[in-house]
């Protein structure tokens, strides 16, 4: 039998190194581990146990020296480069591999390598019928196999949220801290409102609640997934990726380097390697070996229903390292199998979720998709199906589930002048007083363990602060903005929707009536059929907080 030779650079590192395991139990590979360190990777290869048909060996390479004469002389059939990092890296190793004559995949998460990667080494690829794939891994692949997955048929797509939560036991090496400090504290891509912007990795955060985990901080961090899943599945409003580090001491420093260097008071954090690899040694013990990944995603189904739908796996006994390499070996079975189409691109949407899914099956890996409808909205529930018929149609499509989850407009912003009330717009992060203000209004919808909600996230000329509402058991309206809840009155009549403030807490402790601030807000419709809002805050002995006024109309 003729053996595909199979050519795996970085095969000694943390991730290369499970790869290599997984690979050997494919029948008929000759698989070749390099290393910058002969000896080592050969004593690996002498350690892997292999199928009947398959042969492993090790070699020294050096892929940044003389690559083109290795590979004339390996003459491999595939090249898989798992050395990382891939951040600020050039394209030497698949452009090698595909002049060799080898089809070429690798692990890159880079953002800008894998941006870059088809323009770079498509003709080429095309021009020797060969495969070249790009973030093999668990982004792009595996995310965006999953949210195309929970997808499929779908009518519009709101939001993609997708998170990942190593367990802290697992083994980490000095390419993966490098890459995640290349961008902590600086400006990392993010689909929001509908279109791509900008976020602080490893700032912008948020608690989520990992399926079978544990409730944990996540923050952003730099993948391609916000920039590629946005326009490619069209979704209307938001795609995050956030990460959170199992150890709170590790997730908690990372986000002090990330404020220093947004602050401007560090630099380049490289040389602190050594030293959080050494750190790791103790902040690790508290921790398991139990990780996972979410991939959260809610829109309207192929009935025209808003549907929140996830896909969550768990690792436990330290598999979890694993998952990075899977779409991998997935890569390699699809290439092996002709199912590939020549030419080079991303990995995100080459392969299936099923087909990745099928490499995790030696592992104490688990999967499981859920979905849940989501009939009414808040307001509906609240109000009465009869009363919130007989709203006007605008605040019926802001309100009603099947409505834009983002409008814009513009506003006009009024702020009291007294320090105690300037104190408290900034805690809350209120906006500044301006006339003819760009305002956006994401509505998320969102499904949780508690219940329903929804997160109005107001954008006042890039000035954002974000409100979370819910029904409380006796279906009385709630906002809370941080430790600060109002109850609402919510009321509608002639064809208005009022919110006035009825009751209030402070870290849970009630505030007593004469402390409540006085709301005036109105919804109705304006005389050219916009959605029109004039919200006003009062504060008792300190006078106006803020008023913003203005008009909405839904987001093409």
């Amino acid at each position: 039998m003729t053996r595909r030779r199979v050519l795996l650079i970085g095969g000694t590192g943390v991730f290369g190194s499970r790869l290599a395991h997984h690979l050997a139990r494919f029948d008929g590979l000759d698989l070749i581990l390099s290393s910058r360190d002969g000896a080592k990777a050969k004593a690996l290869a002498r350690t892997i146990r292999h199928a009947k048909g398959t042969q492993v060996s090790g070699i020294g390479l050096d892929h940044r020296h003389h690559l083109a004469a290795r590979l004339a002389e390996i003459a491999p059939w595939l090249v898989i480069d798992a050395s990382g990092p891939f951040q600020g890296a050039d394209y030497d190793v698949p452009r090698g591999a595909l002049e060799a004559g080898a089809h070429v995949v690798d692990l890159a998460d880079a953002r800008d390598y894998i941006l870059g990667y088809g323009a770079a080494l498509d003709e080429l690829a095309r021009s020797r019928g060969l495969v070249a794939l790009a973030g093999a891994s668990s982004t792009p692949a595996l995310s965006t196999a999953a949210a195309a997955e929970l997808t499929r048929g779908w009518r519009r797509t709101d939001t993609i949220d997708i998170a990942i939560t190593p367990g802290g036991r697992s083994e980490v090496g000095a390419a993966v801290i490098a890459a995640i400090l290349t961008y902590a504290g600086r400006p990392v891509p993010v689909w929001r409102e509908g279109e791509l912007q900008e976020t602080t990795g490893w700032l912008d955060s948020r608690v989520v609640t990992m399926p079978r985990l544990r409730r944990q901080r996540v923050a952003a961090v730099e993948t391609v997934d916000a920039q590629a899943l946005g326009p490619t599945l069209g979704v209307t409003s938001r795609v995050a990726f956030q990460a959170g580090l199992e150890s709170w001491i590790e997730q908690w420093g990372l986000m002090a380097l990330a404020r220093l260097r947004q602050a401007g008071l560090v630099g380049s954090l490289d040389g602190l390697i050594p030293l959080l690899i050494l750190a790791r040694k103790l902040t690790r013990i508290t921790t398991s070996d139990r990780g996972g990944m979410l991939v959260a995603a809610t829109g309207l189904d192929d009935s025209g229903e808003l549907r929140h739908a996830r896909w969550s796996l768990v690792a436990t006994r330290d598999d979890g390292p694993q998952v990075p390499t899977l779409a991998a070996a997935a890569a390699v079975c699809a290439i092996r199998g002709g199912l590939l189409e020549p030419g080079a691109r991303s990995a995100g949407g080459a392969l299936s979720l099923a087909q990745i899914e099928a490499e995790m099956q030696p592992y104490a890996i688990v999967t499981k998709i859920e979905a849940e409808p989501d009939d009414h909205g808040l307001f509906e529930q609240a109000l009465g199906g009869t009363a919130f018929a007989a709203l006007p149609e605008p605040l019926r499509a802001f309100h009603g589930t099947a409505g834009s989850p983002v409008w814009r407009g513009r506003a006009l912003v009024e702020n009291g002048r007294n320090p105690i009330a300037w104190l408290i717009r900034r805690l809350i992060g209120l906006p500044e007083a301006g006339e003819d203000v760009p305002v956006t209004v994401s509505v998320e919808r969102v499904a949780s363990e508690t219940g329903k909600a929804e997160i109005w996230i107001r954008n006042f000329g890039g000035s954002r602060f974000a409100s979370r509402l819910y029904l409380d058991r006796e279906n009385r309206l709630h906002e809370r903005f941080g430790p600060v809840r109002f109850r609402l009155g919510l009321a509608a009549r002639d064809g208005q929707v009022r919110l006035p403030v009825v009751a209030a807490s402070v870290l849970g402790l009630p505030l007593h009536r004469f402390l409540l601030p006085r709301s005036e807000a109105i919804e109705e419709v304006d005389g050219e059929g916009r959605f029109r809002f004039d919200v006003k805050l009062t504060l008792p002995l300190f006078g106006l907080l803020v008023r913003y006024a203005g008009w909405l109309t839904p987001k093409a």
